[in-house]
């Protein structure tokens, strides 16, 4: 079983990298983010003519996530309690008897920005409902951009970065909560020490010189954790397409499980 996420940075100007990528991948289901679309105009004809069936909470121009997969999938939730207010950041859908949640953490922007606030507000949001889940043991899969760089490993600043939007206590602290409550990062718990990222910037040839970080993740409980063969960052969809199609500036997510 293949399971994904991908921030596509606006499902419209995608649309084709999209199609490749799920024509020579073939992910099982994947978390999509930044869709840019509202409900009534995202592709879903397009989506079902690659294979793929799709549930997804839309926004004009902004935010925007989804769950699409090869099995329909089945709505649990268009919303994070307590989080409405930073607009359409998450859904959770059931595949193949898994919760998937996708999920798409407000940038912050900076410290000083209103913004920032309602990052850490997400993010509690975010960990509270992991947290009081009724049936812990029950397998959940949540993909999506996180905008945190967990550790100093996760970001080609290293700790000259420690501090800064994506860099904080107080962003990471939040993140670790979901390990606290049973997630695993499974990128990290297959390569504890490896250097990998899955955003780069357009400007300044920061992907060819890999000036990136790692924003974007895969959490599961324990019992799909155990599955996991392997997981990488696919930087070949980084890249612009053979036809000229135009990526995203987030590589795809994969974790490969039996």
């Amino acid at each position: 079983m293949l399971v994904a996420t991908w921030n596509v940075n606006g499902i419209r100007a995608r649309s084709q990298r999209l199609a490749e990528w799920l024509a020579e991948r073939q992910p099982d289901v994947a978390c999509l983010q930044e869709l840019k679309i509202v409900e009534d105009d995202f592709p879903h004809l397009e989506l079902l003519a690659s294979g793929y069936h799709a549930v997804l909470v839309g926004q004009q121009g902004w935010n925007g996530v989804a769950v699409i997969a090869r099995d329909k999938p089945e709505v649990v939730s268009r919303e994070l309690p307590g989080a409405a207010a930073a607009g359409a950041r998450f859904i959770a859908a059931k595949v193949a008897g898994i919760e998937v949640v996708s999920v798409y953490i407000p940038n912050g922007k900076s410290l000083s920005h209103a913004d920032y606030a309602l990052k850490l507000r997400w993010l509690e949001s975010l960990a509270l409902h992991v947290e009081t889940r009724a049936d812990k043991e029950a397998p959940l899969l949540v993909g999506g951009d996180f905008n945190v760089c967990q550790t100093p490993l996760d970001s080609y600043g290293g700790v000259r970065f420690e501090g800064r939007i994506f860099h904080t206590a107080e962003e990471r602290d939040l993140v670790a909560r979901l390990g606290k409550a049973g997630l695993v990062d499974l990128y990290r718990a297959k390569y504890p020490d490896t250097i990998s990222y899955s955003w780069w910037d357009y400007r300044a040839g920061c992907f060819h010189k890999n000036e990136g970080m790692r924003l974007d993740m895969l959490f599961a409980t324990p019992v799909l954790a155990r599955r996991v063969r392997d997981v990488f960052h696919d930087r070949d969809y980084r890249k612009k397409g053979k036809s000229g199609s135009i990526p995203s500036d987030h590589a795809p997510v994969i974790a490969s499980l039996d």
